[in-house]
């Protein structure tokens, strides 16, 4: 049965439909807001999948460019893969989703939210959010929201929720908090140098129209919601667990002790081994099958455990290190030779090495998307290979997880750049994972801002990032240990990650993971306290004595630029019938020219004389001829009534034989040959647009001496 329910969100009217399609699904809905419709559907196998030790949950947000009015520009005309945007809507959906699921639930769940009309100033991200919610709590699926979300600007100073296209434009902050009624469940946010008490602001904000979504919800949900389906326990078996807790939970304890990552890994293989071993002997042979799942989750569960209460209760950490203290950090610039600029930024055993590539204007990244920006100047790009963890596994390109780091660091550094008028370059960033032990996005943000400054980018200020995690007591939910620098072991066994860049003067870029039911004001208010200390002791302390500002000059491999301005007009001159004046520039001097719509000319090239050379003749192109103007020429033709001669930029005019002196000339050829240069005057632009020029009007006579 059809159903529609309304509210308001930031002032406009919220509309969640359902019982009209996709009868088949466990759950679907349709979001209005505005004129944005998103179409949310949830689905879930009748069986656990069986041999996994996870939560099968997989969440797609597609793009359909008809929603804006487009055709796709592929061959095919299809939508291709999913864009960048779509990857990282698809991830801010998933993450404050995950975890209220049952922990010990397998069956496969399907979240695909497909956009289906957009108006730009009312956000499709919010809605496929707040519809994935929905329609998990309607459906017959297990799952403990419901959840909401909003986007958060920082306009002229105040704090907007769910800004309009001409508020983001201008907003100093873009955010998306997420949440359920009680705690904040995920934060994504990039934001120009926001101190942490406006931040905080913003996220309390936020949640008080979080609140009253999740009420609309539960609302719903009361009156439609489904029974929710009885499922398959995967927990382990609670006897077999203390069991091997008993006899292992003391050398387990000071395995996981061992400050190098390979130490502790053969510590535990070891204790695997010796586990399975004991099973085999006390239960039997056969017991080693029937029991896999069992052994695995026993040794991972006792494994967190003991992680979890070395911090909770002693405030010790497996590598030794205190609640608050960073790992070894080293940097390094002009690690390779010819690029235009590179560093290594190390981080315990986690290390980056991270490439800047200064390119044309007209290199930027095209876009093809639902929203508004067609392209984007500055790409960063985050790799993850294999052998950053000791594995052996091919190369199979980015995944999501790569692309929600690449896009972490270009956020965290993207308010710093220089404006294109000021730079007019693209830029890229590769930051390639040498050895993976946690925080290799936060190592992506210092070893980029070292690599932008060493290649003489001129960003406004340095930008370090650091993560914090957290342990919290299952029993007493208000008592918590905070930690600094988390590496990879306490993210896995943590409860979060929290991860903050920014300058010393601000934020520039957040994203947080978790693993529990959400955050307190007083936790998020600690780590934005935690994370702001330790950027200011990697920036005063690692990175600044290696590169404290952005060299002076690019660097000598970079492309040079010479920048002009021409008129408008002008323009389809420079580049001329089928291209053909620009090319011949291109053929002659061997430069790169992008040419903006304004008339702004960007010349690229190695060669600085080569640069000026080309920049000379398109300006000559664009130069305007007028009355009255004196220009130098060269005699390209001579005819029987007089010459013409070439002033340049493409540009012919009639010099009449009566026109070249003040004495008699019989012949234009007794006076003038071809390519001869001359000094001409325009006396007259006729309404064809010929030029006539003279010689004699420059010829002194008596009178004018």
């Amino acid at each position: 049965m059809f159903k529609s329910y309304s509210t308001q969100l930031a002032g406009r009217e919220l509309t969640i439909e359902t019982g009209k399609i996709a009868g088949l699904a466990n759950g679907s809905v349709v979001v209005r807001y505005g004129d944005t419709v998103v179409m949310v559907n949830v689905t879930a196998s009748k069986e656990p999948k069986e041999g996994i030790d996870f939560f099968p949950l997989s969440v797609d947000y597609e793009e359909k460019l008809y929603a804006v009015g487009k055709i796709p520009g592929s061959f095919t005309k299809r939508e291709g893969k999913p864009t960048d945007k779509a990857i990282l809507t698809s991830r801010a959906i998933d993450r404050p989703i995950r975890p209220l699921f049952p922990k010990d639930f397998r069956n496969d769940v399907c979240v695909v939210a497909t956009v289906l009309s957009v108006e730009q100033d009312n956000s499709p991200e919010v809605c496929g959010m707040i519809g994935a919610s929905a329609a998990l709590s309607i459906s017959d699926i297990p799952f403990g929201g419901p959840t909401a979300a909003v986007a958060v600007g920082w306009v002229d100073g105040e704090i907007v929720i769910n800004p309009t296209v001409e508020q983001r434009e201008k907003s100093r902050l873009t955010a998306t908090i997420a949440g359920t009624k009680d705690k904040i469940t995920m934060i994504e946010a990039g934001a120009d140098e926001i101190p942490n008490e406006k931040m905080l602001e913003a996220i309390k904000l936020a949640h008080v129209e979080i609140k009253n979504i999740c009420d609309f919800i539960s609302n719903i949900a009361n009156e439609i919601g489904k029974t929710k389906f009885e499922y398959k326990s995967f927990a382990v078996d609670k006897e077999f667990y203390e069991d091997i807790e008993k006899n292992f939970k003391d050398r387990m304890y000071k395995d996981v002790q061992a400050k190098e990552k390979e130490e502790r890994d053969k510590n535990i293989e070891k204790i695997t081994e010796d586990i399975i071993s004991y099973v085999t002997e006390k239960y039997g042979e056969d017991a080693v099958d029937e029991r896999k799942n069992d052994i695995s989750e026993s040794i991972h569960d006792l494994e967190k455990a003991c992680v979890r209460e070395m911090i909770l209760e002693e405030h010790k950490r497996p590598d030794g290190r205190k609640i608050d203290e960073i790992r070894p950090l080293s940097c390094e610039i002009d690690v390779l030779p010819r690029v235009h600029g590179s560093a290594i930024f190390t981080r315990g055993q986690t290390q980056v090495m991270s490439v800047a590539t200064l390119g044309m204007k007209s290199e930027e990244q095209m876009l093809d998307g639902i929203d508004e920006e067609e392209s984007k100047r500055y790409m960063h790009q985050y790799n993850f290979p294999s052998y950053s963890v000791g594995e052996a596994r091919p190369s199979r390109g980015p995944g999501r997880r790569e692309v929600g780091h690449g896009a972490l660091a270009e956020k965290a550094l993207i308010s710093v750049l220089p404006s294109e008028e000021e730079f007019p370059y693209s830029i890229r960033v590769v930051s390639e994972v040498l050895s993976s032990n946690g925080s290799t996005s936060q190592a992506s943000i210092c070893g980029s801002t070292l690599a932008l400054m060493a290649a003489g980018v001129p960003i406004k200020k340095p930008v370090a990032g650091i993560s914090t995690g957290l342990v919290t007591d299952k029993e007493n939910k208000d008592r918590y240990v905070m930690i600094t620098d988390i590496q990879g072991i306490e993210d896995f066994f943590g409860d979060m990650d929290f991860k903050v860049g920014g300058t010393k003067d601000g934020i520039t870029a957040i994203q947080v993971d978790i693993k529990i039911d959400g955050l307190t004001y007083d936790i998020i208010e600690e780590a934005f306290d935690r994370t702001k200390v330790a950027r200011d002791y990697i920036l005063d302390e690692i990175m600044n004595p290696v590169i404290s500002e952005p060299r002076p000059e690019i660097s000598k491999y970079a492309p040079k630029i010479i920048t002009s301005k021409i008129s408008v007009d002008k323009i389809k001159d420079v580049i001329g019938p089928g291209g053909k004046m620009i090319n011949k520039i291109i053929e002659e001097t061997g430069v790169k020219v992008d040419i903006e719509d304004d008339g702004t000319v960007c010349v690229y090239s190695d060669n600085s004389d080569n640069g000026q050379k080309a920049m000379k003749m398109i300006e000559e192109i664009a130069r305007e001829i007028e009355v009255g103007g004196i220009y130098d020429g060269v005699v390209s033709k001579i005819m029987s009534f007089g010459a013409f001669i070439d002033i340049g930029g493409g540009k012919e005019g009639l010099l009449h034989i009566s026109k070249i002196s003040n004495k008699r000339v019989e012949k234009v050829e007794d006076v003038l040959s071809i390519g001869d240069t001359v000094t001409v005057k325009v006396y007259e632009i006729d309404h064809q647009g010929r030029i006539n020029l003279s010689m004699k009007d420059l010829e002194k006579t008596d009178e004018w001496e």
